[in-house]
């Protein structure tokens, strides 16, 4: 951050803690007087002059202000705990870009990360088994091609692609809707952990204190797009906030790619609509490359690929087309159930296939002998 004195930090923070002052708000008042230190101190008729409604400019001398302002400067004194402010020259270049660009992030771990190239990676909170591994396989992958991985910290999708970009001893940015002394969902706290020490970073528009609330996951989803090249929506639901953050990401001009499933499966939906609105269809990590090969720091050699002459397992070839059950799958293979159920078990043991409701599905992109 700039050189700026211990008031005028506080000052920012202290503006910051207003709840009813947004990013634009913020901006606009910040804008209309020399600093933040300047607008705390005039009067009241000055923001109200500004269109600012009049509870702001009572807050902002609030004791509780003061005292949680204090508590963000103590938590700032901890070497890898940063705040970039939008004058800072360190703040994202491509997040700049946003009309609503966040005037402050809290950043826990290797903030440098925010200027390399990323890819946001999202879906559903109740994935299937499938989804999970394909979040999973295509972070690794994408990791070890030099993107950092970018999302939400939630149970399903975005834990899996965190997860998947430190297996590949890649880097990964998880973008809070809570304030990162209050981390959720309570479940990922060691991923949370493993991601700051794995080099990555937790990041956060919010209140250091600020609880989960349902109004805030729209916001941090914007971030998520706006850090990133593009959005790969690996499995959600038509109702799924993942869209949300799709169409954001296209609102703000970045690239929107979605992977598409059985038309039996719900969690397929979703990712189907985007592909009929205009998101690139992924069957693969090189889909994606191709897309950004323009950036150099992202070279496709890094990226494993599978031996073209490797057979492919029938049952495996069958199941991408789509889940089946042991019958029916039996039935289009013309094989006796016995003997297909004998090699489900193996397969199943080979981590290559899961069952599921009922009907077996692919795990990832694997199926060669």
């Amino acid at each position: 951050m700039p050189a700026i004195s211990p008031a005028e930090l506080e000052a920012r923070l202290r503006l910051h803690l207003i709840p009813e002052l947004g990013p634009q708000r913020l901006r606009k008042l910040i804008s209309a007087f020399p600093d933040a230190s300047s607008a705390m101190s005039v009067p009241a008729s000055a923001w109200r002059a500004l269109g600012l409604p009049s509870v702001c400019a009572e807050a902002r001398r609030s004791p509780q202000v003061r005292e949680r302002a204090a508590e963000a400067l103590g938590w700032l004194e901890a070497s890898h705990h940063r705040l970039l402010m939008w004058d800072d020259p360190d703040y994202p270049a491509l997040l700049a870009e946003l009309s609503d660009a966040p005037p402050l992030l809290f950043v826990e771990g290797d903030s440098a990360l925010l200027e390399l190239p990323q890819l946001a990676m999202v879906g559903s909170r109740r994935a299937s088994l499938g989804g999970l591994d394909n979040a999973r396989a295509f972070a690794r992958s994408l990791a070890g091609a030099g993107f950092v991985i970018t999302s939400g910290l939630a149970l399903g999708i975005d834990g899996a692609a965190h997860q998947g970009a430190l297996d590949a001893g890649g880097r990964t940015v998880a973008v809070l809707g809570t304030g990162l002394c209050r981390l959720y969902p309570h479940r990922h706290k060691t991923l949370a952990a493993d991601i700051v020490a794995g080099g990555g970073a937790l990041v956060s528009e919010l209140p250091l204190d600020c609880a989960p609330h349902a109004s805030n996951f729209p916001r941090r989803n914007r971030i998520i797009s706006g850090l990133s090249l593009g959005v790969l929506v690996v499995e959600a639901s038509p109702s799924s906030g993942s869209l949300i953050t799709a169409r954001l990401a296209a609102e703000q001009g970045r690239e929107v790619y979605a992977i598409p499933g059985s038309i039996h499966h719900p969690g397929a939906r979703g990712c189907h609509q985007l592909i009929r609105q205009g998101a690139a269809l992924v069957e693969c990590v090189e889909d994606v490359l191709q897309a950004l090969r323009g950036w150099q720091q992202v070279t496709a050699e890094n990226i494993p690929v599978s031996s073209e002459s490797a057979p492919v397992h029938p049952f495996i070839t069958e199941l991408r087309a789509a889940p089946l059950s042991s019958e029916a799958l039996a039935l289009a293979l013309d094989q006796p159930l016995g003997q297909v159920l004998g090699e489900l078990t193996e397969l199943e043991v080979q981590g290559l296939i899961a069952c599921e409701n009922g009907r077996w599905t692919v795990l990832g992109q694997s199926g060669h002998y």
